[in-house]
């Protein structure tokens, strides 16, 4: 081992120890927790079985796409002038919990949803993803306050790691009481999965504590006090003023651009795989275990990712990540048993977490710390925008063509796409 592979994970040791730090990661532990016991796990099962058990599989996935599509596009629309406002107020931890609270409270009222009222579930379900994607927005945004450039792949790749871990340590819990729900004293699993939804909501809450209290608050770019319609009024000015800086980012563009398309793909495969595999006839339990073997991948995969980018580079890690998820949905299309769906989700679990991490981190790289919030609004918005389409890219083509195999291909697309422009990009170590 030479003494740069050897510094790493001394380095990561040390960032953990920092509170602030630790904080801003735990926040990651807690909304994790909707990601993967809600978005892809119990969520698209109940839907498919419970909330819209009267409907075919093609007209259940076309209405979990659509609900995926309204949310994002809410979120698209939001997520910039949100970000430009929490910077001239100071407000980003303060919309962060507006937020938090939006999707934990949406969440555990699924609780309440009876059988067949697939409306409703469909409902706080997009108020849930409104909550939780919004509030990334200015948690993202808030890494500018607790780490240095140089830190950024690395403390990135740990809030993605401990979001594995926190969200697979109660998508756990919540399988044994889905699986055993009379050790735990329910009726039956449709009960369990139901509480399921309530220990998100809490989950969710507690873990957003730590970011509240210990990490610091950046300076606002406008005058200390303003009352709040001045903070909108401004925010969406300095926003024509960021679309208008942004023509002559060509960088900076160029990276949003293909972000676009590549992140598309991973958050199409990431809401709708146990649709698709249950579309194909798999059972419910097989790919929840898949979902449990990604989030334990995952948590080890994501920090391992943070300690070799700095080394690879940026540009060879995402092209790794995106050569992962194409061998993914080509290998989707062939797929015949459970045991071909445990091997993808387990390539799944290596290069997740990298991919989302090493974007955030080169972005913020990128971009001026005292607009951070405004600009990943913009990176945000993609990203959302990105959800928008792939989803409603499978639903329509799972309609026209009732062959849900065939809806896959959709996603190579935006893979193939995403790598050509991230060609056009120069990335901050490779000057």
């Amino acid at each position: 081992m030479d003494a740069n592979s050897a510094t790493e994970p001394r380095r990561l040791m040390t960032l953990m120890r920092d509170r602030r730090i630790l904080a801003w990661a735990l926040y990651d532990w807690g909304n994790s927790a909707f990601a993967t016991t809600v978005m892809a796990g119990f969520f698209p099962i109940f839907f498919k079985q419970f909330w819209s058990s009267e409907a075919n599989v093609s007209l259940s996935t076309a209405r979990l796409g659509i609900a995926n599509s309204v949310a994002s596009f809410i979120l698209g629309a939001l997520a910039p002038a949100l970000g430009a406002m929490a910077d001239r107020s100071s407000g980003r931890k303060k919309f962060l919990f507006v937020f938090a609270a939006l999707g934990a409270t949406s969440t555990a009222s699924l609780y309440l949803v009876s059988q067949g009222q697939w409306a409703w579930a469909a409902l706080l379900y997009v108020l849930g993803t409104v909550g939780f994607s919004g509030s990334i927005s200015f948690y993202d945004a808030l890494i500018m306050g607790v780490a240095r450039e140089r830190e950024l792949d690395t403390v990135s790749a740990l809030g993605f790691a401990l979001g594995y871990l926190g969200g697979g340590i109660l998508f756990l819990v919540n399988v044994l009481m889905t699986l055993k729900p009379a050790w735990f004293g329910f009726v039956d699993a449709a009960q369990a999965v139901r509480v399921s939804f309530l220990m998100v909501g809490v989950w969710w809450l507690v873990f957003t504590l730590p970011l509240l209290f210990k990490v610091p608050e950046p300076a606002a770019a406008g005058p200390a006090a303003q009352g709040v319609l001045t903070v909108i009024r401004e925010g969406f000015a300095q926003l024509a003023r960021t679309f208008h800086d942004l023509r002559k980012l060509r960088n900076v563009m160029m990276f949003l651009l293909a972000y676009f398309f590549y992140i598309d793909g991973v958050n199409t495969i990431i809401k709708m795989a146990v649709d698709y595999g249950m579309s194909l006839g798999f059972k419910s339990d097989s790919l929840i275990v898949a979902l449990l073997l990604v989030q334990f991948i995952g948590f080890p995969a994501a920090i391992a990712f943070g300690l070799i980018t700095p080394r690879l580079g940026t540009r060879r890690s995402l092209e790794l990540a995106i050569g992962v998820y194409v061998g993914v949905a080509i290998g989707a299309v062939f797929m015949s048993s459970e045991l071909h769906f445990y091997f993808l989700a387990a390539a799944i679990g290596l290069v997740q977490g990298g991919i989302q991490s090493t974007s955030r981190a080169a972005f913020g790289q990128m971009i001026p710390a005292d607009q951070a919030g405004e600009f990943f609004g913009f990176y945000n918005m993609l990203g959302r925008f990105s959800a928008l389409l792939g989803p409603l890219l499978m639903a329509i083509t799972a309609l026209l063509s009732d062959n849900p195999r065939v809806s896959i291909l959709s996603v190579l697309i935006l893979f193939a796409v995403g790598w050509f422009l991230l060609r056009k990009v120069e990335f901050r170590d490779e000057q």
